[in-house]
């Protein structure tokens, strides 16, 4: 699957990226469950030069009863390791691999990832509009009305401007679960799951733009320290919080 998403000039959106990860983690981090950040430090390999991290995830509310009935608690611990080497990054865990783009653009690219024709034909090419409210759920609405009004207006206004820069996020989710019993309906539950998370991200990283629209990397990298340490007591000390699995 591709899940396109477009509006902010790259440099400004990977700012505002890694500022709404650690925002975003904080929201869902409590109760024993949420994100645990072991790693966060550069990287360099084959000339090519970024940022590794390695979580784990605890998501024991987070997925649907169906998988916490039939897989043992460790199943639901999931490690991430990602490698931002902006405008290149790529996330892999035994569940998920998500590969992402940034080209600067609109979307109109197809197969940016240069998949075989085989591949590319079983593609789901997905587009997140975060000024549509119809596309996530009614608990979730927790964008004001005056920010999406205003992106409503940047979103018809400037792709008609031509020195305006843009930049579309072109992300590939790759679903894989061996689980014998479980593996169509947990990975087509995955599948469907990532537009709602990618929806809710970027709505949440364009209202906090008047917060991060200011900051530069080093102002990043300290936040996200501090975040690293404010996770761990967050998970022991907070409730339960966040997004929790839809059934079906």
């Amino acid at each position: 699957k591709i899940v396109k998403s477009s509006l902010f000039p790259a440099c400004q959106y990977q700012v505002g990226q890694l500022y709404s990860v650690a925002e975003a983690s904080k929201n869902e981090t409590g109760g024993g469950e949420g994100v645990e950040v072991l790693k966060n430090e550069p990287y360099e390999k084959d000339g090519e030069k970024g940022q590794y991290t390695h979580k784990i995830y605890h998501l024991q509310s987070k997925v649907p009863s169906f998988v916490r009935m039939l897989a043992p608690a460790s199943a639901l611990n999931i490690h991430e390791k990602a490698w931002n080497a902006y405008p290149y990054c790529r996330t892999d865990n035994f569940l998920i691999k998500i590969e992402t783009w940034h080209k600067p653009d609109t979307g109109h690219l197809e197969n940016v990832h240069g998949l075989d024709a085989e591949t590319w034909k079983k593609v789901d090419v997905v587009y997140i509009d975060i000024a549509d409210r119809s596309q996530v759920e009614p608990k979730e609405h927790l964008v004001t009305q005056k920010k999406m009004c205003l992106f409503m207006y940047l979103q018809k206004e400037l792709p008609n401007k031509k020195d305006c820069p843009h930049m579309c996020a072109y992300k590939l989710v790759t679903v894989k679960f061996k689980w014998w019993g479980l593996q169509n309906k947990v990975e087509n539950f995955i599948q469907k799951q990532e537009k709602r998370l990618f929806t809710n991200f970027h709505r949440q990283l364009f209202c906090w733009i008047d917060k991060w629209i200011e900051l530069n990397m080093e102002d990043i990298r300290r936040m996200e320290e501090q975040t690293r340490r404010e996770l761990d007591e967050m998970r022991v000390k907070d409730p339960v919080k966040g997004m929790v699995a839809l059934e079906d």
